[in-house]
Parts: C-alpha cells; sequence; structure tokens
C-alpha cells in the first residue's frame, strides 16, 4: 500500500462522512471472515458507502493508489470470498438497502446490492410477486449475484444467473457501466450479465441489479417422503423429473442430517432418507399431479409420504431444511462447518451421493448429506475440530475426492457457494485452456488486481 492507513482514510473522508470510514477494531474483525472454516484476516479500513457515486470514489482512490478492495454483503459466504487476506479496504454494502422500484407489469425490481432475500420478498408480497433463488442464508441481492447463489427452487425457476436483466457495476477504475437492460431477451454485444454474475467481486462492486420476479402461485403443495436407502430417493426424483411433473422444489436429506434435523428443530421425523418435495400452481392440476408422483415414488420403495399444503406447516417443514446447517453446529460446539459442493449431471447424481457417503464413513468424520437434487447439486455437512490437524486433513482430503469423482463424470467443483479461496486449486482440470481466458478477462478489467485479489484466479499484476 502506497500510502498509510491514516492517510487512507483521511483521503475516503473528503468524500464520505468520517461516521463511514472506520478502522475500529471491532468492525474490523467483524469483516475479517465469513461464515467457512477459512483463516480470518483483518482488512486495514471499512467503508459503508450510500451510493455508487461514493463507491465509483473509493475505487478511483483504491486505484490510483494500488490498495486492495473487497466488496462485503452479509459475510455469509463459504469459500473465504470475503475474507481480506491481502488488507486493504473493505466496502460494506449494508446502507445500500433499498428496493429502489417495482415494474410489476414488467415482473422486474430494481434493488441496491444490500437489500437482502427476505427483505425484498417481503416488499414483492404487497405486489402479489415474489424473488425466487432462495440460499439457506438470508444473504443481500448483491452477494447473491457475485457468486450465482441459487437454493431449494433452482428446479424451477433457475439460479440467480437467469434472474438478472441488468446490474449496474463500479469497474476497478471507478468507471460505472450497466451491463445489460430491461427487455426479456437481447441479442446485442457480449453478454456481460453473465460475465459479471458469479465474478465474486474480482470484476467490479455491483451497486444496482435489476431482478426477474414471478406471481406468487395460486396454489402450493408441500410433500416429505422416506425412502429405505438414498438411491431409491434420487432414482425417484429422476423419475418424476422425467414425468414432466411440474416440480418447484425437490432436496435430499440424508438419515444422519434427519437426526440432526429432528434435535435442532423439534420434529419426530422418521430417520431416513428423505426428500422434502413442494409443487407450485392451481389446486386441480396439483393434485392430478401428485396422484401421479405417488405412484412413481412407489415404484421407488417410497416407505411414506406425507403432505402439507398450510402455510404455516409447510414454513415449518422448509425451516427444518434451511435450519439443517445451523442444526449441526448446534450440535457439536467448538467445531466448525465445512460445506462440500458439487453438481454433476443427474444421472451421475446417485453414484456421486453413495460415493460421498461411503468416503465419508472410511475416513471417520462426522456429517451429513444434502442435495439439491432436482438439479443435481448436493453438499456433505462436515463438522471440524481445527485443532485437530489430522481431521483437518481428512475433512480436506474428502472435499478433494468429492471434487474429482464430479469433475471426471462432467461435473463442477461448485454448484452454488462459488470459488473463493476454497476451490482454486480446481480450476485448471475443470477448465482447462478456459481459465486462461479468464485470467484475460481479469487482466483487462482489473490490470492493478485490486479488486478481490487472490480470489477465484489467482494472479500477480504485470
Amino acid at each position: 500500500m502506497n500510502r498509510t492507513v491514516e492517510e487512507l482514510m483521511e483521503a475516503l473522508k473528503e468524500f464520505i462522512p468520517e461516521d463511514r470510514v472506520t478502522n475500529n477494531q471491532t468492525i474490523l474483525e467483524q469483516h475479517s471472515k465469513d461464515e467457512s472454516y477459512h483463516t480470518p484476516s483483518l482488512p486495514d479500513i471499512v467503508v459503508f458507502p450510500t451510493t455508487t457515486e461514493e463507491v465509483s470514489k473509493v475505487m478511483k482512490i483504491a486505484n490510483q493508489y494500488k490498495v486492495p478492495v473487497v466488496p462485503f454483503g452479509r459475510g455469509s459466504s463459504l469459500e473465504g470470498h470475503v475474507i481480506p487476506y491481502d488488507h486493504g479496504i473493505t466496502i460494506d454494502f449494508s446502507l445500500m438497502d433499498k428496493v429502489l422500484e417495482v415494474r410489476e407489469n414488467d415482473f422486474l425490481v430494481k434493488v441496491q446490492p444490500g437489500v437482502t432475500r427476505s427483505q425484498l420478498n417481503k416488499e414483492l408480497k404487497k405486489y402479489g410477486l415474489f424473488f425466487s433463488v432462495d440460499p439457506g442464508a438470508d444473504a443481500t441481492l448483491g452477494g447473491m449475484a457475485a457468486t450465482n447463489a441459487s437454493g431449494t427452487t433452482s428446479v424451477k425457476y433457475g439460479v440467480m444467473r437467469d434472474q438478472v436483466r441488468d446490474l449496474e457495476v463500479v469497474l476497478a477504475d471507478g468507471t460505472v457501466i450497466h451491463t445489460g437492460n430491461l427487455a426479456a431477451k437481447s441479442s446485442s454485444g457480449y453478454h456481460l450479465n453473465g460475465l459479471f454474475v458469479g465474478s465474486e467481486g474480482t470484476l467490479g462492486c455491483i451497486t444496482e441489479l435489476t431482478l426477474r420476479v414471478y406471481g406468487i402461485p395460486e396454489y402450493i403443495l408441500a410433500a416429505r417422503a422416506s425412502f429405505p436407502s438414498i438411491h431409491d430417493a434420487v432414482k425417484a426424483v429422476v423419475s418424476i423429473l422425467q414425468a414432466g411433473i411440474p416440480i418447484a422444489r425437490v432436496e435430499l436429506v440424508d438419515e444422519h442430517s434427519i437426526k440432526q434435523v429432528n434435535k435442532y428443530s423439534e420434529t419426530n421425523y422418521k430417520e431416513r432418507p428423505t426428500l422434502f418435495l413442494e409443487f407450485h400452481g392451481n389446486e386441480a392440476g396439483l393434485k392430478q399431479d401428485v396422484e401421479f408422483m405417488k405412484e412413481i415414488v412407489a415404484e421407488h420403495n417410497c416407505e411414506s409420504i406425507e403432505y402439507e399444503s398450510d402455510h404455516a406447516a409447510r414454513n415449518r417443514l422448509w425451516e427444518a431444511r434451511h435450519n439443517l446447517a445451523y442444526a449441526y453446529v448446534h450440535g457439536y460446539p467448538g467445531k466448525k462447518l465445512m460445506v462440500t459442493d458439487v453438481c454433476l449431471p443427474i444421472s451421475e447424481l446417485a453414484g456421486a451421493i453413495e460415493h460421498a457417503r461411503s468416503a465419508l464413513n472410511s475416513l471417520g468424520l462426522t456429517g451429513g448429506i444434502l442435495g439439491h437434487v432436482g438439479d443435481g447439486n448436493f453438499h456433505a455437512l462436515l463438522m471440524i475440530n481445527m485443532n485437530d490437524l489430522d481431521e483437518i486433513k481428512r475433512a480436506d482430503q474428502l472435499n478433494e475426492t468429492i471434487v474429482m469423482y464430479a469433475l471426471e463424470r462432467g461435473g463442477t467443483c461448485t454448484g452454488e457457494h462459488g470459488v473463493g479461496v476454497g476451490k482454486q486449486k480446481y480450476l485448471e482440470k475443470e477448465h482447462g485452456k478456459a481459465l486462461h481466458v479468464m485470467e484475460k478477462i481479469k487482466q483487462a478489467l482489473d490490470p492493478h488486481m485490486i479488486l478481490n485479489p487472490n480470489k477465484m484466479i489467482k494472479m500477480k499484476e504485470k
């Protein structure tokens, strides 16, 4: 850093009020970590902008003095994305939290990056609309776009990249651009929306998002189905999808994780591999689809199935699923959560999950498996004693085993959590020469390597 921290703070305070520029130790510590097991590291300064103009000015100063900058939403990422290992400035977007415009007739909404998923859906409900992407955490929409988040509803509605119509982005030199428009489709120019969604703050800072939203379904039905084996459960999902049944969510939770659900959420679910399902549509049509679905799961040895159409009961069911990570964390105090994240062709999914469970058992690790099985994405949740070097080594070995199995079968090392620092080492194997194209894009947009440096792609300034 060519300036001292004090000099840099004074430069920032020329256009950002003093109470929004800080090197307070507590605030620095709050921005030194995410929810992952990766080692924390303090930034030098945290700034809290309220406008795009302020973000642009921060980037101009950072670019001039080659100061690293890390965008920060809520710190709910799982691969060390927001940990400032090169120190510098962390830009906290929590004060840029306004829903700017709801275009209900266009099924679009314009928001600032600090708006959270639950905050947006509370506002959209007034218009009979909802935003579909639902990662387990109540993350910010800027962070969700940065990691191309998805979640339980992606099987029907798609992932974050499918919802973005336009982004306002501040580049490394402070230039402000828009990546898209309001039209439903375009053949004009390169697909910049797709480039910046999933770029993890390495190409620019997202300061505004225009997103696709949906009408709240007329009728919603949830179900919980248990099976004698993971193989039976996954094969049932494949058959449901092949039948064209309009399923909105389908989640697999293994028997080990159901035990944690029952302890944490005070439920009494049968401790067997279980599918959590949800159907959206009209009541008459869904009743026919559900009858067809019952026949399908019976062919795959379904042991029991229970339905919930009441709003409160559905919420309880999905809260139990969404709180699974916290169920493990609370169940193993003193240990840290490590989450794997691969996605495969759905025909390979059953084998991949069975392989992961076998590897987890053989390595003597504590954890369970859950998956967004409708799109081939699954996770192993591991509870690790960070003071036990052998246990950490075995956890890393499991992660690598799961990733390599996925890559060898045409899958990806990360389905939704992103690369950060945790998955960097797998990118060359997954992308080959295409990784060099990514490096050239990074070099062109951020020649001083100041934007979230050494995340996703490891590079040195030229």
